[in-house]
């Protein structure tokens, strides 16, 4: 379930609530009095069978006995009764129950009976060990916080009760109101992926703010997030920044790849915006609210004081935002108004005198500049001019808290002579921070907005597809497990990589010194060197006991090497049956060339990580590394190398050219597409893996793998984003020509110029029931960003050109029940059956899916689409209170 029977609990009309008490200081006291005190104008029936009145209101021995089913009730019974409360409480017809009660655990078997009870009913639990729940806009109180909430537009998600009530209290002194307040307690049903689906299309929400503790069911919190992102700001307090390091572990990437890390990089990759504490949490939901993301963020200063300018400089600067490079212009008009002591450059010191008037004609003209996104207005208190007036003046410029469309902050230092002057500016609607770091963080939080947003919306330039051959990977992988062995040697990991476009070199493997003396000579004849490994299936760190030797120019250099390895192995405490052998490679020379890490990582929560970053033998030390979520495509793994500081000496420096960036990024996809296709891999390393302007090649490689999950089929199901679904491509025929037809990916998006200036203004009206001629930039982004989890569209390709012909699609709910369809086929191909095949393969993909009904709208003057669904078994009827409208429908269970 996600969404299911939320809305009733969520704005219920009627509330019953179990355990109410008359003892004074009890929860069920607290609750009902808190409930009666708030002014909810609903239905309030208290239960408990001691009491036959409560408070003035009649108390009810049990759910039975209500005279209607109530939307949402609140528990606070002993645990051991709380099961059977739940199935009383869903046989009578309730929808929703928040239970307050603690210490229904799973070992206790009150959890699995609690949820058993509810099922039958579809009955929605939150909690159990919550504070309750407020619903600000019905003056519901249904908790035990101390003071009630005002009504607001601020969606508020919190795994903590305490957090709860931390949050009200410092909202109230800030006057700031919420439109929903859930604690989560245990989250035994309702969790924070339903709360987001749910707060995403509430009317009465314009941002989302989130304390988590811990993420449960990663996929459906991603999809959530995902989706509820792209229409308003989600903002997230997650505590445990500096968890201690992951302990070591058998590769690299398992000692570097600390949960804090993938949390972060889980959020990024859903655009959620991550603060630190609960003061930036609400200056964040402010600032949200009041502006729209900045791609670039260049503020321009106007400041009475230089100090104050500069310290809001060196913020936004350490923020990584833009001071904003005033245009000569501005500066000779702003010479003309300002005295000649002024700055003469951004920011703007008009000096410590500054009336009224000098403040408002700076702010105006910074805001006329082309070159300035946003402006900052600060005042220091002096005794040669008012802050209040100061104030004044700036705000009577402000509309809706911005000057000239751009936004406009306010930071008045000091405390007596700033509140008054702090209390005109929010008044006007001004946003007011009270330091210069706070400013600088407001639009460094604007920009990083913009960059989460724009990575939900991008466009990869190309699909991300790397060439594999799963066949021979799986070949390997199954051998190991085979042998019972956990962890695959050098070769059988290089094996692995090669498979997936990660180039390797050539690898020999000798048992004896002999022929590591000939396979030595062999490789010498094209070599200048080799390099002689220790071949182990038990020993991992080769280096630890000296298991490496380079630069070996002969063959009895090679042989002499091989021995020396098996005596050092010997005397560091191994046994002859752990030295299976040598690897013998060439010696690869790359002057010049960045050693770099690749890693893959199983997280808890959210299944397969990537890592990118600075490798070598000193990869701990140096900590150079940037982490991702599977899958990756060619955007998100640029992201990843961007990210790092190595990213700088790749990019190329004095007479170094530029390491080849598409080689890094086509490994970093292959190891994506790795962890993708076998479940069974645990981790992995790829460290040395050289890069220059040549290419990349791996010099060393770590894998293990789970022998017991060997045969699992991938998709990986850990995948916290669902995967492209390659299985669904096929060849569908129409009107005498094969159309090449799968699923759509991101970069589909280039496609649609073409594919709409072939499809006439009566069919796109036809497809999108509104008269259109053509669609935005970003509404075509949007049509090509799918969540596999939620979403599907299949493109039809012409062969040779692979020109789009035509596109079907739907979009789920989030309870994956029902599917709005749509197809759009391109007006000179349309009357030869394209759009009924492809129609027939998106019901099949849906029922594969699970997926209820489809279910689409079409015009009452769309004959033929109508025809087209009925040939397919849609049942249509019209559409209530649209006369114009038919809605069609296809039951697929």
């Amino acid at each position: 379930m996600t969404i299911r029977n939320l809305s009733p609990a969520m704005r219920p009309r009627s509330v019953a609530v179990v355990g109410a008490s008359g003892r004074d200081g009890s929860v069920g006291a607290i609750v009902l009095r808190n409930i009666l005190a708030g002014g909810f104008s609903g239905a309030v029936y208290p239960l408990n069978p001691k009491y036959g009145e409560l408070m003035g209101l009649r108390c009810y021995a049990k759910a039975a006995d209500l005279p209607e089913p109530p939307d949402l009730a609140v528990i606070m019974t002993p645990p051991a009764v709380v099961p059977q409360v739940v199935g009383e409480l869903g046989a009578a017809g309730c929808k929703g129950a928040v239970i307050i009660t603690a210490g229904i655990d799973r070992a206790s078997g009150l959890r699995d009976a609690m949820l058993k009870a509810a099922q039958p009913h579809a009955l929605r639990l939150f909690g159990p060990n919550t504070i309750g729940m407020l619903s600000p806009h019905l003056s519901l109180n249904a908790s035990f916080a101390h003071l009630a909430a005002r009504p607001g537009r601020l969606g508020l998600i919190s795994q903590s009760g305490a957090i709860v009530s931390s949050i009200i209290d410092w909202a109230a002194a800030q006057q700031v109101g919420f439109s929903q307040i859930l604690s989560l307690g245990d989250m035994a049903d309702v969790d924070v992926g339903d709360c987001i689906n749910w707060l995403a299309t509430d009317r009465h929400t314009s941002a989302i703010l989130m304390y988590l503790e811990t993420i449960p069911e990663a996929r459906k919190f991603m999809s959530a997030a995902r989706a509820a992102s792209r229409i308003k700001p989600l903002i997230c307090i997650k505590p445990g920044r500096h968890e201690a390091a992951a302990k070591a572990a058998f590769t690299h990437t398992g000692s570097l790849a600390g949960s804090d890390a993938v949390v972060d990089a889980a959020l990024r990759r859903a655009g959620v915006i991550r603060v630190d504490d609960l003061e930036d949490l609400f200056q964040a939901a402010e600032v949200t609210a009041r502006f729209r993301p900045q791609r670039t963020g260049r503020t321009a200063i106007v400041t009475n004081g230089g100090g104050a300018g500069v310290l809001a400089v060196d913020k936004l600067l350490d923020e990584g935002c833009a001071l904003a490079d005033l245009s000569p212009a501005t500066i000779e008009v702003l010479g003309e108004d300002l005295p000649g002591t002024w700055s003469k450059s951004n920011p703007v010191d008009i000096i410590g005198d500054a009336p009224p008037e000098r403040y408002r004609r700076a702010v105006e003209l910074a805001a006329a500049d082309p070159g300035v996104d946003v402006v900052l207005a600060m005042n220091c208190p002096t005794a040669l001019a008012s802050p209040r007036d100061a104030a004044s003046a700036v705000s009577a410029l402000a509309s809706k808290g911005l000057v000239n469309g751009k936004p406009l902050l306010a930071c008045w230092l000091g405390k007596e002579a700033a509140e008054p002057a702090r209390e005109v500016l929010r008044q006007a609607g001004v946003a007011t921070m009270d330091t210069p770091a706070a400013a600088a963080e407001a639009v460094a939080l604007l920009t990083r907005w913009s960059g989460l947003r724009s990575r939900l919306d991008r466009v990869p330039a190309s699909s991300g597809e790397v060439a594999t051959d799963r066949a021979a990977a799986a070949d390997v992988l199954a051998a190991v497990a085979a042998e019972g062995r956990s962890v695959l040697t050098e070769a059988e990991a290089k094996a692995v990589l090669a498979a997936y476009a990660i180039p390797v070199p050539q690898t020999l493997v000798a048992t004896t010194e002999d022929e590591v003396e000939r396979m030595a000579g062999e490789l010498l004849a094209e070599a200048p060197a080799v390099v002689v490994k220790l071949y182990s299936r038990t020993v991992s760190h080769k280096s630890d006991v000296g298991g490496v030797v380079l630069n070996l120019a002969t063959p009895q250099a090679a042989r002499d090497a091989a021995a020396a390895i098996r005596g050092r192995v010997l005397a560091a405490g191994h046994g002859e049956d752990e030295l299976d052998g040598f690897a013998v490679q060439p010696m690869i020379r790359r002057p010049g060339a960045e050693e770099l890490l690749l890693g893959l990582h199983k997280d808890n929560i959210f299944g397969p990580v990537i890592m990118f970053g600075a490798g070598g033998t000193a990869v701990e030390v140096v900590r150079d590394t940037a982490t991702g979520l599977a899958p990756l495509d060619e955007r998100f793994a640029g992201d990843l190398i961007d990210e790092t500081r190595i990213a700088a000496l790749l990019a190329g420096y004095r007479d170094r050219p530029p390491a080849h960036r598409g080689a890094i990024i086509e490994a970093l996809l292959g190891l994506s597409q790795l962890a993708v296709d076998f479940p069974c891999i645990v981790a992995a390393d790829v460290n040395p893996l050289l890069a220059d302007a040549d290419g990349v090649i791996a010099l060393d490689a770590r894998i293990e793998i789970d022998p017991a999950r060997v045969d699992e089929v991938g998709p990986s199901r850990e995948l916290p984003v669902r995967p492209y679904p390659a299985g669904w491509e096929r060849e569908i025929e129409a009107g005498s020509v094969s159309y090449r037809v799968r699923p759509m990916r991101p970069a589909d998006a280039n496609l649609y110029p073409d594919f709409l200036a072939s499809v006439t203004p009566e069919d796109l009206r036809m497809r999108f029931l509104v008269p259109t001629r053509s669609l935005s930039e970003e509404a075509i982004v949007r049509l090509s960003q799918l969540d596999y989890s939620r979403d599907i569209a299949f493109v039809a390709l012409e062969p040779v050109t692979n020109a789009l012909a035509g596109i079907v699609r739907y979009s789920a709910d989030p309870d994956h029940e029902t599917g709005e369809y749509s197809a759009l086929v391109r007006s000179d191909l349309q009357g030869h059956g394209l759009g009924t095949a492809m129609l027939r393969l998106l019901i099949d993909y849906a029922r594969d899916s699970g997926l209820r009904e489809l279910t689409g709208l079409v015009l009452r003057e769309n004959g033929e689409m109508l025809d087209v669904a009925a040939a397919l078994g849609f049942k249509s009827e019209s559409e209530p209170g649209e006369p114009g409208l038919v809605r069609v429908t296809l039951p697929l269970r």
